[in-house]
């Protein structure tokens, strides 16, 4: 993809700050860090999303996300993590290739988690059977 800012950084034409490097992904900091360690992991090969990978290359990736959010949370100390995908831009997604956020989390670091909701009557059964998959 020419325009895609992280094919870019795959072929090197942008720089980035990489801890990790495989033919198949790369993991870099987020230049606009939550928590200073913040890790952007990408698959090399270009998808929109996680809805448009491969399955199996989508379970690689999360092993190798796995195995990176034990390494930040051991080397930083980090008391939590947070390992998100935006997909879609209604879930904040601003860059249109597949990333997981790897975030360190620190007790009292200032950052709030989402606010739940509550199912309203009989709403959460409506929902149930909208959403079940046999």
């Amino acid at each position: 993809m020419n325009d895609c800012l992280f094919c870019k950084i795959v072929a090197e034409e942008i720089p980035s700050h990489k801890i990790y490097e495989d033919e198949k992904f790369l993991a870099f900091l987020d230049i606009s860090p939550i928590n200073k360690g913040h890790t952007l992991v990408i698959p090399k090969k270009h998808s929109k999303n996680i809805l448009e990978m491969e399955d199996n290359v989508f379970g690689e990736l999360m092993v190798l996300v796995k195995k990176l959010a034990k390494h930040i949370k051991e080397k930083l100390e980090a008391d939590g993590m947070n390992i998100i995908i935006n997909n879609e831009t209604a879930a904040g997604q601003i860059i249109f290739h597949t990333h997981i956020h790897i975030i360190p989390r620190f007790k009292n670091d200032g950052h709030k988690n989402w606010n739940g909701m509550e199912y309203k009557n009989e709403e959460i059964k409506e929902i149930q059977k909208t959403l079940k998959l046999n």
